[in-house]
């Protein structure tokens, strides 16, 4: 079972609305398909690098995203209009939250003999991309591109090969895990020329 929860961007959509459908519309997803899933069952969710390349958060703040029920998690405090600085960071604790859950989730999962896990692709060549490719962040996405490890953008194909190993037998003593697939934009952030100190 594919979990999509790729949802909207932070070109696409309001804070509001990126919360509401890319962190509480995951959450809903992974509590209801937990109570169903059968032993032997196997979900993957895709969530995003964007949420590997904000600030670390506190332990607590982590814990909050990861266990507080669905239907309450908009209401915490981290999630208010005050502490969202824009749609960026709004897409960014978004996926941050859905890694978390992922982990929280494979504990619940385990119980029923089902594993789960994410995948955090970066820019993938898809419809949604060449439109921001073409868009206002265009300038910013080549850049991106130039200068991390893999000099280019992914291909659906090369996130769906890491699907397979998670969702195969092969796989079969992952759970809980998020697998970052970018290509190294995240690395060449936090160590290389796309960082933002350079």
């Amino acid at each position: 079972m594919l979990i999509n929860s790729a949802g909207v961007s932070p070109s696409q959509a309001p804070v509001e609305a990126i919360l509401k459908v890319d962190l509480y519309g995951t959450a809903v997803l992974l509590e209801e398909v937990g109570k169903v899933i059968g032993n032997g069952g196997v979900g993957v969710t895709i969530s995003s690098q964007s949420g590997h390349r904000m600030p670390a958060l506190t332990p607590e703040e982590d814990r909050l995203l990861a266990t507080t029920p669905a239907e309450e998690l908009l209401s915490l405090d981290i999630l208010q209009p005050e502490h969202i600085r824009d749609t960026l960071h709004a897409y960014q604790m978004a996926k941050r939250c859905n890694v978390k859950r992922v982990m929280a989730e494979a504990v619940k999962w385990g119980e029923r003999g089902a594993r789960i896990n994410s995948i955090s692709p970066g820019i993938v060549v898809t419809p949604l991309a060449l439109d921001e490719l073409n868009g206002p962040r265009g300038d910013f996405y080549r850049n991106m591109f130039a200068k991390c490890p893999a000099g280019r953008p992914g291909t659906a194909d090369e996130i769906a090969n890491v699907a397979e190993l998670l969702m195969s037998d092969c796989g079969s003593f992952i759970t809980g895990a998020d697998f970052l697939i970018d290509g190294g934009a995240t690395a060449s952030y936090f160590y290389g020329p796309l960082s933002p100190e350079r």
